[in-house]
């Protein structure tokens, strides 16, 4: 992405004499008080304002400004192509965008291939301006993790835009008054973000007095009153009334205000959400849109740009407005991503590409590294088949045991939040758990929420809230509701619990669970606690790799191994010129086609209870003398079992094991019904509650499930849909812990790159080694330097390359593999190192890839189980490894993918599923959509002789090749 090219040029821009603020930076790093990350985001802002002189990126992408134009020469295009490129920079910037990897895509081959064919053709203005939004002013995105100071950033930018301006009061780049805008779903997070900045030290910047001078000058203004009608005048409308006291000129004014509740609700927008712009035909003096179009040499600075949607195509138009009156310097948004949660179509000319980054981001700073920097490193646990109340007892256990007796420095105590999906939830539920199955102290825990009907909100929680990272505070472990999901600052908080699927809004279980994870102490090494339910955890890795290109694992992998060895790793794609896989998939489509209108679930729950004792099953106790069974005495048993029994577990098992589809709210409202079910399956027995074994438990919740749904006939459709795919995710090749299964060693893998940047044969003879040594002997030996002559049998080991090396052209699309994943036995790693030695292997010229690091390829298949009529989805498969044959070099010819397996797994149901699908349904689709046997599946066991494993590949390298 373009951020890359930037922090390049902006390197080079440093060092260079044209660089007119290093004594500025020098300044800034001697200080210390910033992290590097805000440190480098300075950066990036003063070359793009001062070097770039502010230039919307479209303008300064056409003029060539991030373009390395020595690399012309190396292109792979025609002398007409490149002549026009070295004569017009837009299409050399162009033509290297199309080259660039965006997001999970290979570039826009399509314009690609446009220039290489007819490099005139192409609209170049209009391609480039559509790839950054059509924005005709500054408008950057500063993309930095939770935690790492973005409204200190902010800060920083402001001071910095008044000290130059204050130097040059004429130059139209700096900013002289600044409109921060908190998004719309943080309404509680102004005062803090207002609090933050005026906190700021501009002395940690710029040397004093100039720094308290420019501290004086600030005033700042928050808007949050509401307006009191659509025609108030300008006495009913204060936040109108703020922004008009301060005109015509001011200076220093920072206006802090919700962009939802001010901006939006004061513009006007047809049907068409296009901006009505009416200033001739009403009065103004109530228009924030108007007045803010006269607050000269205005930047605006947008906290949280990834909250947008439709109001941020409202407040795009807003600034257009702005800009058109001519009063805009800079727009910066803020983000915790660089990514979008879903990918958008930029159209291009004739063509259009899809890409999950915003484009215009200028600086990233990943989560994971700021972990690795600053941040907590954090546990992630998942309680894959423990409740609500499992998880939370294990979560409180775990944080007590880490942190009950830990102080932070400021004199704080660490602090756990358990998030609730309802105040019902947290006040019935979590709430006396806690204190009574729990014995926790009342004193200990906080409740926070706003209250309803039947709980209002508790005496004094707010204050308690907002004084939680005080030394004064003693709450241990928080309740929350509806906040404390985004825009809270408490960096004391330690622990997070998500116990249920709906105790965060699904596009926030990101931002919520990382709002532990705040720096306390500088220097110190901080840990903190993540517990999730399933449901969570599956959308956490979902978000963690759509917006930081991480895992969950990742982040335990950080905190497991703190400052242990890695190992750096290298793609070799290139080198080995390595095609993508061309294959088939099969896609299932599922369409349910409604039977019924409604559920009728009181209905079918009557019945379920009127025809209850069909689910139970009799038994009878026969007594007698042992030889006389014939007069055996019957007795029939009408209760048995051992297992406890709870109205409102149950009630959260018949949820849980709906998956979302149905809420303990919805079960709830049949509470009578439920109820009479309950207590006809349970029984007493010494005043303890126990559930009768003797019915079909499972089945009776399943039944209760399906009262709540209408009743549907399920129709699927299959169809085969060609797809390629990356043997490596190039920048998903991290640093890996080194470890003993590391493939090939830190020498072989220093040997290979080597031979590879000289592309030096390793295939030598012998011969020939002799014969140099003993040139070089008599060289030496003539001129009376005997002394310096090496051993014959060091010289020649220089030559003899060791088993990966000499298979580097047939294997290694990345160095090394890791094989010391997950507890591996090095079964994997036996096997590559037995089919590389294979006579056949080599003289057939075949490859082999391991393929079997999680998130490192793009080759797996979607595998699907016959039930009845139907097709179900049974996850994915991703073989070990690839062996393949080439016929053309950008083609792979025949594939055959083997998996080596523990015994212990191989008999795995869900893996026996997948690989029947493997061995019959994807075989044949793709060999018969190719025409003839281009795959074939082996699977080998370690618990079969090596040498049986050796003769099984091979046989089949014979047969198949």
């Amino acid at each position: 992405m373009l951020y890359n090219q930037i922090t390049t040029k902006r390197n080079q821009w440093l060092q260079s004499d044209d660089c007119a603020v290093c004594d500025l930076i020098k300044y800034i790093r001697a200080n210390g008080s910033l992290r590097d990350t805000q440190v480098e985001a300075i950066e990036t802002y003063l070359f793009l304002k001062i070097q770039g002189q502010n230039k919307p990126l479209w303008q300064l992408f056409s003029e060539g400004f991030f373009t390395d134009k020595s690399d012309l020469e190396r292109l792979d295009i025609n002398q007409t192509a490149r002549e026009y490129l070295k004569q017009h920079g837009d299409a050399h910037a162009l033509f290297d965008f199309a080259q660039q990897k965006i997001g999970k895509n290979t570039g826009v081959p399509e314009i690609e291939k446009a220039i290489k064919a007819n490099p005139d053709s192409l609209d170049y203005k209009k391609i480039i301006k559509s790839i950054f939004y059509n924005v005709n002013y500054a408008d950057y995105l500063m993309s930095l993790p939770m935690g790492a100071g973005k409204t200190y950033l902010m800060a920083a930018f402001i001071y910095l835009d008044l000290y130059f301006a204050q130097n040059e009061p004429d130059n139209k780049i700096f900013a002289h008054n600044f409109l921060v805008l908190i998004p719309s779903g943080l309404k509680s997070s102004i005062a803090p973000s207002l609090r933050t900045i005026a906190k700021f030290d501009p002395s940690w910047i710029l040397p004093e007095p100039t720094a308290s001078d420019l501290k004086k000058l600030l005033k700042f203004e928050i808007l949050d009153e509401q307006k009191t009608g659509k025609k108030s005048n300008k006495a009913r409308n204060p936040n109108a009334q703020k922004v008009s006291a301060c005109l015509p000129n001011p200076f220093g004014q920072v206006f802090v205000v919700n962009a939802e509740k001010v901006i939006l609700e004061s513009l006007k927008f047809n049907d068409q959400m296009k901006l009505e712009l009416d200033d001739e035909k009403v009065d103004t003096t109530n228009d924030l849109k108007y007045l803010f179009g006269q607050i000269p040499n205005m930047s605006i600075l947008i906290d949280e740009v990834h909250h947008a949607a439709t109001d941020d195509i409202k407040l795009r138009q807003a600034v257009n407005y702005w800009h058109d009156k001519g009063n805009i310097t800079t727009v910066l948004g803020f983000s915790g991503t660089p990514n979008l949660s879903s990918a958008e179509m930029i159209p291009v000319g004739n063509y259009s590409f899809r890409s999950n980054q915003i484009t215009n981001t200028v600086y990233y700073y990943p989560l994971v590294k700021a972990i690795e920097k600053f941040l907590k490193k954090p546990s992630v646990k998942v309680g894959r088949n423990l409740d609500r109340y499992q998880i939370i007892r294990q979560g409180i256990a775990d944080f007590d045991e880490l942190y009950k007796n830990k102080i932070y420095g400021a004199g704080t105590i660490p602090k756990l939040v358990i998030y609730c999906s309802n105040i019902e939830v947290l006040e019935e539920e979590i709430y006396p758990f806690l204190t009574g199955e729990l014995k926790i102290n009342p004193d200990e825990i906080l409740r926070f929420h706003r209250g309803n009907k039947t709980h209002p909100q508790p005496e004094g929680s707010e204050l308690e809230f907002r004084s939680l990272d005080l030394p004064v505070s003693r709450k241990r472990y928080i309740l929350l509701v509806q906040v404390g999901k985004e825009g809270w600052d408490c960096p004391s908080l330690t622990g997070v619990i998500l116990s249920q699927k709906g105790d965060s809004p699904q596009n926030m279980v990101l931002q919520t669970s990382c709002r532990c994870l705040r720096q306390v102490d500088k220097d110190k090494d901080e840990t903190a606690i993540i517990w999730l339910n399933n449901d969570n955890a599956e959308i956490l890795n979902k978000q963690l790799k759509q917006e930081q290109n991480t895992s969950i694992d990742e982040l335990n992998y950080l905190n497991r191994n703190g400052n242990s060895e890695t190992v750096e790793r290298h793609s070799r794609m290139d080198f080995l010129d390595l095609p993508k896989v061309d294959f088939y998939q099969m896609k299932v489509t599922y369409q349910s086609i409604d039977q019924e209108y409604t559920p009728n679930t009181k209905t079918k729950l009557d019945n379920l209870l009127a025809n209850i004792d069909e689910l139970k099953t009799p038994a009878l106790i026969y007594s007698s003398e042992i030889d006389n069974m014939n007069d055996a005495t019957i007795n029939a048993i009408n209760e048995s079992g051992f297992n406890y029994a709870g109205f409102n577990q149950w009630i959260f098992d018949i949820a849980r094991e709906s998956y979302g589809l149905i809420s303990e709210k919805d079960l709830r409202k049949f509470n009578n019904e439920l109820k009479s079910i309950f207590e006809k399956i349970t029984y007493k027995k010494n005043e303890q509650l126990f559930f009768n074994e003797l019915y079909d438990l499972y089945n009776i919740q399943s039944k209760i499930r399906s009262a709540f749904s209408a009743k549907r006939e399920l129709q699927t459709k299959d169809e085969i849909i060609p797809q390629q795919a990356e043997l490596l995710i190039t920048e998903q090749l991290k640093e890996v812990e080194n470890n003993d299964k590391l493939y090939p060693n830190k020498t072989d893998t220093t040997k290979i790159l080597e031979l590879d940047n000289k592309n030096a044969s390793v295939e030598i003879d012998m011969a020939d080694v002799e014969k140099a040594y003993k040139l070089m002997k008599e060289t030496f030996e003539q001129q009376g330097m005997e002394k310096f002559v090496m051993d014959y049998e060091k010289y020649r080991s220089n030559y003899d390359y060791s088993l990966p090396v000499q298979s580097k052209n047939n294997s290694f699309h990345y160095l090394p593999y890791n094989f010391g994943g997950g507890g591996s036995s090095g079964f994997e790693l036996q096997m590559i190192k037995n089919v590389l030695q294979l006579a056949d292997f080599k003289n057939m010229g075949l490859e082999i890839y391991y393929n079997g690091e999680r998130g490192l390829t793009e080759f797996v298949i979607n595998c699907f189980a016959r039930e009845g009529k139907y097709w179900k989805n049974i996850g994915r498969y991703t073989t070990d490894f690839l062996i393949v044959k080439r016929t053309e070099k950008n083609r792979f010819h025949k594939i055959m993918l083997l998996e080596t397996k523990g015994a212990l797994y191989s008999n795995d149901k869900i893996f026996q599923l997948k690989k029947h699908f493997v061995e019959t349904e994807f075989l044949k689709i793709n060999n018969e959509q190719f025409g003839y046997r281009r795959f074939d599946f082996l699977l080998l066991e370690d618990n079969k002789k090596i040498e049986d494993n050796i003769a099984k590949i091979n046989n089949k390298i014979n047969e198949f090749f």
